[in-house]
């Protein structure tokens, strides 16, 4: 109907970085415990929401993981390290931080595993590596495909928290969901539990 003026006010700021901490625990592997397999989702949120499904979902499976593994009395070969990553949306220090802190230790992580994709149905998983792996990965296919989730990708990167062991050669998975409502509520408002309770 004729022109349009805005007026916005804008405050975002970036205050110096703070001391916080990454959240470990390991659960140490019976005949390798000096090899790492790192199950991970990042403990921060956008500042929006609650961060139901970034990344509170995927904190919470990865959690799941030494806690079954003891609950079933299994014993992994090389040790599970759950972490809960520290500041991932807006810099990454924790996980930049954790591996300067394993710069001499890399060879012994065995693989690590991030989940920040959402918590919808699981359709299979994505993998970061080298191609000659991949043989290897078609067991896992066959066992997730009774779920409905067969579906794999080599990707570049699978996940902004264990980027950094991927760079440094550490094969990287991640689990991939169904994402066609993921970003009605990724980084936004609606990102609380009450919203995806009642889904």
């Amino acid at each position: 109907q004729g022109p349009v003026k805005i007026r916005l006010t804008l405050t975002p700021q970036t205050l110096p970085d703070a001391e916080s901490y990454n959240v470990i625990a390991d659960l140490k592997g019976s005949e390798k415990p000096d090899e790492v397999v790192i199950v991970s989702g990042h403990l921060d949120s956008w500042d929006l929401g609650q961060g139901a499904i970034d990344d509170a979902s995927g904190v919470a499976v990865s959690m799941q993981v030494p806690y079954l593994l003891k609950q079933l009395g299994l014993k992994p070969k090389r040790t599970i390290r759950f972490i809960a990553w520290m500041n991932e949306e807006n810099g990454g220090r924790g996980s930049a931080g954790y591996a300067v802190e394993q710069k001499d230790n890399m060879a012994n992580h065995f693989a690590a595993i991030e989940s920040d994709l959402g918590a919808s149905h699981p359709v299979g998983f994505v993998f970061a590596g080298r191609p000659d792996a991949l043989p290897y990965l078609a067991p896992i296919s066959n066992i997730l495909s009774a779920q409905g989730a067969a579906m794999s990708q080599v990707q570049a990167g699978v996940g902004s928290d264990v980027g950094p062991l991927t760079q440094r050669g550490v094969p990287s998975f991640a689990p991939w969901f169904n994402q066609q409502t993921y970003f009605n509520y990724h980084h936004t408002a609606a990102d609380t539990f009450d919203c995806h309770r009642l889904r």
